[in-house]
């Protein structure tokens, strides 16, 4: 598979009591890229009347942020996005059992496609992991989100501009998911 398209999605959930469908963004911290990501889909979940069936969340491939809040850089472009930027967030490591429990989880680079993939027991949750940019209707010829750590606040203004367009594809491609896929 190339990095440029997505697998076809599916809906992997077989217990009735949890949400229809569950997706997990994933970047080096959990403090830049993916909660920015997580907060956007939220948003898009939302407007679409979605929450009760939609379930976003997000992690880490690394523990060294764990526990601690957002960017504030990540939180300002949020802010100045027309995004409410809660202090809730805490920093996690995503952890390789969850794969099971995530219909879709969401790569924010080749290179945290690559450590998701790793952890993958079969091809089932080895095609869940996804690269969030092979989901833009215009992706660019660079599929990675851009890391915005070492930059200014201009990187970050423009990684929520790459994980808006992204995500809008992701959810009409979820959205076709969940229609296809008969409720219990």
């Amino acid at each position: 598979m190339t990095t440029s398209a997505p697998q076809p999605l599916a809906h992997h959930r077989s217990d009735a009591r949890r949400p229809a469908y569950r997706i997990c963004f994933v970047c080096t911290g959990n403090i830049c890229r993916s909660p920015v990501a997580e907060i956007v889909m939220r948003r898009l979940v939302a407007d679409a009347g979605l929450t009760e069936q939609i379930v976003v969340d997000s992690a880490g491939t690394d523990a060294w942020h764990s526990g601690d809040g957002a960017d504030r850089r990540s939180l300002a472009s949020l802010t100045e996005g027309g995004y409410t930027a809660g202090s809730t967030h805490r920093a996690r490591r995503f952890e390789p059992d969850w794969l099971p429990d995530r219909d879709l989880v969401i790569a924010l680079d080749k290179g945290h496609l690559r450590d998701l993939r790793a952890h993958a027991r079969d091809r089932n949750e080895r095609d869940r992991v996804q690269l969030l940019r092979s989901f833009d209707a215009a992706p660019a010829a660079d599929a990675d989100v851009a890391d915005p750590y070492y930059g200014d606040t201009e990187g970050f203004t423009e990684v929520l501009h790459q994980i808006e367009r992204a995500c809008r594809g992701l959810l009409q491609q979820v959205t076709e998911v969940l229609a296809t896929t008969p409720t219990r």
